[in-house]
């Protein structure tokens, strides 16, 4: 039986929603979980009862949003096909007789517990020659949803809605008590103005800012009097010390401590948060915060940061974006030359209005 990450236990044969119930296959990426919100809640709009199949590493993302009824595990990672046990999966999932999924990621594998599930309509783009595998597979048009979110949105329409589709701003929930906790764990607190630092970048190091530019404006946020709290997961343990180093000790290192759920009401308490374009970028615009996002290989009109308080920062130089992990020219113009001064300037001129994230009761 799959494991539930929150909600009652499931899959009891028989169990039948009263509402038209959905199920969502979740993108294995931190960032691309949070774009996935405004589809969410189209489809909650629209009286649909939604759970979402997702990996244990974005599993958080999807308990605080406000739509989801249940988040189910997702065992299977990258690599093998297992097909035995992804028939399996299915076969647990047909028993919740749902009435449509909604697969996201493009890959033939990611298909197959929906289909051994027999869910009636079963919707996603074309790859990985997996049209077989789904009732409803359609061509990206990728001129009409050039955005992520705007792809996986159309998702939740009929294949020729001839309308634009507006994106709103995804939105995560902000638990007070387990906030309240996690600054007990880590010994922090709120007195001073928090600048919260995201070094990291997942898809790889063209899409990093470099540890001394960091370190450079944590250290004029310093002297100005902030906090700084240095944010990442355990493969940005390393930057993330570095820009301690750098900037004499002044910071505190979260990176490789926090669970996702931590960082998440952490972030929140953000008086700006420095980021590159990544999963926690997405993370902190969805919790309400002032952001300013930084981009050198990849592009704000692919995953742009999704939030009124947020301000991007790029070079905008010729050979950018080029979408690679490392930089096919060798020099990282891209990070190298945009300075911690005109970091700092958009720091201080971001906007400032903005509702409160809502929070958990």
């Amino acid at each position: 039986m799959p494991v539930l990450w929150h909600g009652l236990p499931f899959l009891r044969t028989g169990t039948v929603p009263p509402l038209m119930s959905t199920l969502i296959v979740a993108p294995a990426w931190i960032g691309d979980a949070v774009l996935s919100q405004p589809l969410i809640g189209h489809l909650a709009a629209t009286d649909e009862l939604i759970d979402v199949l997702a990996p244990s590493w974005v599993a958080p993302v999807y308990e605080r949003m406000a739509n989801v009824r249940q988040v189910i595990n997702n065992p299977f990672g990258h690599g093998a096909l297992q097909l035995g046990k992804r028939r399996q999966l299915g076969l647990q999932l047909r028993a919740r007789r749902y009435q449509r999924a909604v697969v996201l990621p493009n890959s033939f594998k990611s298909a197959l517990p929906v289909w051994f599930a027999r869910i009636p309509e079963t919707v996603g783009y074309r790859g990985e020659a997996r049209g077989w595998l789904l009732s409803d597979c359609r061509t990206l048009a990728e001129a009409a949803h050039p955005t992520m979110a705007e792809r996986f949105l159309a998702l939740g329409f009929p294949a020729q809605h001839g309308t634009a589709i507006p994106v709103t701003n995804p939105v995560l929930k902000v638990d007070a008590a387990q906030q309240a906790n996690a600054l007990q764990a880590f010994g922090l607190n709120t007195l001073r103005p928090v600048l919260a630092l995201c070094p990291g970048a997942e898809y790889g190091p063209a899409k990093r800012w470099p540890a001394a530019h960091f370190a450079k404006l944590a250290r004029q946020r310093v002297d100005a009097g902030d906090a700084v709290w240095v944010f990442g997961g355990p493969g940005d343990v390393g930057v993330a010390e570095e820009i301690n180093r750098l900037a004499d000790g002044h910071c505190t290192v979260l990176a490789g401590k926090t669970s996702l759920r931590q960082a998440i009401d952490l972030l929140a308490l953000a008086h700006n948060v420095v980021t590159n374009d990544s999963g926690l970028m997405h993370i902190a615009c969805a919790v309400g915060v002032r952001v300013t996002a930084l981009y050198g290989s990849s592009s704000p009109n692919f995953t742009p940061p999704l939030s009124s308080r947020a301000r991007i920062i790029s070079l905008n130089l010729d050979c950018s974006p080029c979408f690679k992990r490392e930089c096919p020219l060798g020099h990282f113009d891209c990070m190298n030359q945009l300075s911690p001064t005109s970091v700092l300037a958009a720091v201080e001129s971001s906007p400032r209005a903005s509702p409160a994230p809502p929070l958990l009761q």
